[in-house]
C-alpha cells in the first residue's frame, strides 16, 4: 500500500515479518502460485509448486530491531486478471531481543482503487501490535478519497540519541514505546491531479525505560522528568497535493508535489498547544528508456511553534522510509537517528531493471537500485537546510509483482557503518 501521508512513529515491529517482502517475491521466481485443487494430497506438499501455501523463510535484520529468523507460511490469492489479489500470512519468529513470537497479516488489493490490511503480532517480550488500515479513492475518479488508520502497538526497539545534529553513538539510549493512533483522512479530488485532504489523528504516546539488554535505558542519561511519561495530542493537517504520477505503487513517470499545514493541541481541538507546521515533499520519476527510472525525493519540514515537545513529536531522518510529516530516509541509520525542531532531506535511486519472469500468470520483476540519502536536522528556521548534512550511499534489490505488490532489502553506508532494511513498497 502507498505510504500514508500522514505520521506516527512507525513501529519497528512492522519489520515485515508478517508479509512475505523480497522473499516472498523471490519465491514466486522459485515456485510460481500454488495450486490450490491439490491442496488435499499430501504428497503435493513436498512439491513447492502444488503445495498450498509458501513455506518462505523470516530473515530480518534491522539496525535496532536485532536479528529475527523465522518461518511464514504465505498464501498468495490471484484476481481473474491473474495479479495477486490477496496476500495470507502468518508468522513464527524469534527475535534476538523479544524471544519466540507469534504474527499474522492479510493484506487485500479488491481493486486499484481500494486497498485495506490488518497486522497483529506478539511477543514473548514486551512487543505487541494491532493495526488496520483501509484506502479508497485512490484513483482520484470519484469527487472524494478516504484514508483511516487504527492502531495500538507496543515497542522496545526506539532509540534516543539527545536532540541536535551532532549527537554521537556514545550517546544512544533505548526505551519502551506505547501507542494509541486513531486517524482519519477525507479527501475532495478537484481533478485527478489536484486533491486537497484533511487529516484529524489523536494519538496517546507513552515512554517508559528501555527494554534492551546493554543500552542505556532514556531516563539514566536524560531524566526521568524529561524523559518518560504520557502525552496526548490532537493534530489537524490540511494537505495540498499535485501528483501526475503514472502509478500510486510502481511509478514510472511523474512527479507528486506536496504541502501542508496544521497545529497539534495538547487539550482541545484547534489550537497550536503543542506545535504548529507547516512542510513540503517532493518526488520525481525520470525515465530512461524501458528498464531504468531515477527517483528523486525531497522533504523540508518546518515547527512553527513548539511548546516543550517531548522528543518523539520532534522532525527526525534516520531509517529507510519517507512519511509526510514524518521521519525521513536516512538509510545508513535507524530510524529516527537525528532529531529537533526542523528537518530537510534529500534522496535520489536508479531503479534498473535486472530480470523478468512471468510465472502463474503472474509476472515478476527483478531491480538493482544504486542510492544516495542526505539530510539534516536544526533547531532555528534560519538555519541553511543544505549545510553540514549527512551522507548515505548504497544498493537496494527489489522483487515487484505488478500492480501492488514490492519487496526491497536495502544496504546504506553512513559515518556510522552499515544498516540493512527489509520492507513492502519502495522507499518513497
Amino acid at each position: 500500500m502507498p505510504n500514508v501521508p500522514a505520521w506516527h512513529r512507525p513501529p519497528a515491529a512492522i519489520r515485515c515479518r508478517s508479509i512475505a517482502c523480497l522473499a516472498l517475491i523471490c519465491s514466486l521466481v522459485v515456485v510460481g502460485t500454488p495450486d490450490r485443487a491439490a491442496a488435499l494430497d499430501w504428497s503435493s506438499w513436498l512439491d513447492p509448486s502444488t503445495a498450498p501455501f509458501l513455506p518462505i523463510p523470516e530473515i530480518d535484520i534491522d539496525p535496532d530491531s536485532g536479528e529475527t529468523i523465522g518461518l511464514m507460511p504465505t498464501v498468495l490469492q490471484n484476481g481473474p486478471d491473474g495479479s495477486i489479489q490477496r496476500i495470507i500470512s502468518p508468522s513464527v519468529f524469534k527475535n534476538s531481543y523479544f524471544g519466540w513470537g507469534v504474527g499474522a497479516s492479510i493484506y487485500d488489493y479488491p481493486s486499484a482503487d481500494t486497498q485495506w490490511s490488518v497486522q497483529s503480532e506478539i511477543d514473548q517480550h514486551v512487543e505487541r501490535q494491532v493495526d488496520f488500515n483501509y484506502q479508497t479513492g485512490l484513483l482520484r475518479q470519484e469527487p472524494w478519497s478516504f484514508n483511516g488508520q487504527l492502531e495500538y502497538y507496543r515497542d522496545g526497539t526506539p532509540r534516543f540519541f539527545g536532540i541536535g545534529n551532532d549527537t554521537t553513538l556514545a550517546d544512544e539510549t533505548n526505551y519502551t514505546s506505547a501507542e494509541e493512533l486513531v486517524q482519519a483522512m477525507p479527501g475532495w479530488n478537484l481533478s485527478r491531479q489536484l486533491q486537497l485532504a484533511y487529516m484529524l489523528q489523536t494519538e496517546t504516546v507513552k515512554v517508559m525505560p528501555g527494554s534492551i539488554p546493554g543500552i542505556t535505558s532514556i531516563q539514566r542519561r536524560f531524566g526521568a522528568a524529561s524523559s518518560l511519561g504520557t502525552s496526548s495530542m490532537t493534530l489537524n493537517r490540511v494537505l495540498l497535493f499535485y501528483d501526475t504520477r503514472d502509478s500510486l505503487t510502481l511509478p514510472t513517470r511523474g512527479v507528486q508535489i506536496i504541502g501542508y499545514t496544521g497545529m497539534a493541541a495538547r487539550t482541545g481541538f484547534l489550537n497550536p498547544s503543542f506545535y504548529s507546521e507547516a512542510g513540503t515533499e517532493a518526488r520525481a520519476y525520470l525515465p530512461f528508456g524501458e528498464r531504468t527510472v531515477l527517483a528523486l525525493h525531497g522533504e523540508l519540514r518546518y515547527l512553527l511553534e513548539a511548546h516543550h515537545l517531548p522528543f518523539w513529536a520532534l522532525s527526525s531522518i534516520g531509517g529507510d522510509r519517507a512519511f509526510i510529516g514524518g521521519p525521513q530516509p536516512l538509510r545508513g541509520f535507524g530510524l529516527g537517528r537525528f532529531s529537533d525542531r526542523d528537518s530537510s532531506s534529500f534522496s535520489a535511486e536508479l531503479r534498473e531493471k535486472v530480470g523478468s519472469f512471468d510465472l502463474a500468470s503472474t509476472p515478476v520483476d527483478l531491480q538493482l537500485a544504486p542510492f544516495a540519502d542526505t539530510g539534516r536536522v536544526f533547531r532555528r528556521n534560519s538555519t541553511d537546510p543544505v549545510s553540514h548534512l549527512h551522507d548515505v550511499v548504497g544498493l537496494g534489490m527489489r522483487g515487484i509483482a505488478p500492480p501492488f505488490i514490492v519487496g526491497y532489502v536495502d544496504v546504506g553506508y553512513g559515518s556510522e557503518g552499515a544498516a540493512v532494511f527489509t520492507g513492502i513498497n519502495y522507499p518513497y
